[in-house]
């Protein structure tokens, strides 16, 4: 197996089109918080959506579960219930991403700061230029 810890586009660059694709899929700001929302326990709908604080839309939350479903890291059930409702769980293969995804939380703690101190040094840089 390839070592992606290099340059990866330069070792390998078809893999690299590859991961991108599937990145493209699963690693969206949305995508990562509703698998990390459902790696404690299957959730309806409106309940992940009360557990990301409402910053995700109806139709973008609706659009997310179904990219998850069709990738193989989420399932929908739904519950015989008056109204009928769904509830969604994590899959295995999804909870394979709990350990990164978790990694990421993380570093976002850890670096955000540095982050945004970054940001204002450019911005400031960029408004002398201008």
């Amino acid at each position: 197996m390839p070592d992606y810890t290099a340059d990866f586009t330069a070792n390998a660059f078809p893999e690299a089109q590859a991961a991108q694709l599937i990145l493209d899929q699963i690693a969206n700001k949305w995508s990562i918080m509703i698998l990390s929302v459902l790696c404690t326990q299957p959730a309806r709908f409106n309940a992940i959506q009360r557990r990301l604080g409402g910053g995700i839309t109806h139709k973008a939350l609706t659009q997310a579960l179904r990219r998850l479903e069709r990738n193989g890291l989420v399932t929908r059930h739904v519950l015989a219930t008056s109204p009928v409702a769904v509830e969604y769980a994590i899959t295995p293969m999804g909870q394979t991403l709990r350990a990164p995804f978790a990694a990421l939380l993380d570093w976002t703690v850890q670096h955000g700061g540095a982050l945004s101190d970054a940001q204002a040094t450019y911005d400031a840089r960029m408004a002398l230029a201008a």
